[in-house]
């Protein structure tokens, strides 16, 4: 079926996370040093990091109870799972509720310091995909107007046709505030055999309810859309299970996992490390 709409991710999608990335980690290694009283990297921030990056160990982001993302996808999610060891290994904020709240208001605070930095070849590829007269949507957890800022910045041509979602909750396990019987039919949770022992959370209703709200104005469904993204589980999941094709934008360090995933799809998956791999997809 010919795709008829384009969805994207945002944050190590189109930009280059690690650069952007750098002073959100410092920032945030910097009010933990201030809150816990003691320099995190004399504690042992270096050790623990290098112990998780390395490990065979599914460790995964959490939230609610459940993993909803790998922990080393990104600089951000790195450095959350990070202070949460050390603060285990040092025996401090052990109130789970608590030490939550304060990591929360630290990613916050360390996010707005986040730099701008896109992939060299994203103004191009942001231009040709808006070049085919497609309708072309950005959704992404980020800030809305953080985002619009940026791509103002870049500005491609065809700007303002590009139209931006921010605070899309991915990582929320829940339903839509409103019942709708293609989200109920939706399986809980998905395996991949042989490489990830969890179960990966599909039911994301605030990241759905950005989708629908899409595929509503376009007068398009999941089964003509081609979503793109650089984590399986957070961005590409989901829009897979309902229907979607699906481009994975790969990154670095690109787990076994995700790639085993995006085999399984067939022809509706795709995975480069290039963003321009995404337009051949629109042809096929």
């Amino acid at each position: 079926m010919a795709i008829r709409c384009v969805v994207l991710d945002f944050d190590g999608t189109f930009t280059d996370v690690a650069a952007e990335g750098a002073p959100f980690v410092q920032h945030f290694r910097r009010r933990l040093s201030e809150e816990l009283g003691r320099d995190v990297m004399e504690a042992g921030w270096a050790e623990v990091e290098a112990q998780v990056v390395t490990s065979t160990e599914e460790h995964g982001w959490e939230v609610g109870g459940r993993i909803v993302a790998p922990a080393t996808a990104d600089p951000y999610l790195l450095s959350n799972f990070v202070a949460r060891r050390l603060c285990e290994r040092l025996g401090v904020l052990p109130d789970k509720v608590e030490r939550a709240a304060l990591l929360d208001r630290l990613y916050r605070e360390a996010y707005a310091q986040v730099g701008m930095a896109f992939k060299p070849e994203a103004k191009e590829v942001l231009e040709a995909l808006l070049d085919t007269g497609l309708p072309i949507h950005v959704v992404t957890n980020a800030h809305t107007d953080t985002v619009e800022a940026k791509l103002t910045k870049l500005a491609p041509r065809g700007r303002e046709r590009l139209q931006v979602s921010g605070d899309a909750r991915k990582f929320l396990i829940e339903s839509p505030a409103a019942p709708d019987a293609v989200f109920d039919a939706l399986p809980e949770t998905m395996r991949v055999e042989g490489s990830l022992v969890r179960p990966i959370f599909l039911r994301r209703g605030r990241y759905y309810e950005a989708l629908r709200r899409i595929w509503n104005e376009t007068d398009t469904s999941p089964e003509t859309t081609l979503v793109a993204g650089d984590i399986f589980e957070l961005d590409l999941a989901m829009p897979a299970a309902l229907g979607a094709s699906v481009q994975f934008v790969a990154r670095t360090n690109t787990l076994e996992y995700e790639r085993q995933a995006i085999a399984s799809l067939g022809a509706r998956g795709g995975m480069d490390t290039s963003l321009r791999a995404i337009l051949p997809r629109l042809r096929g």
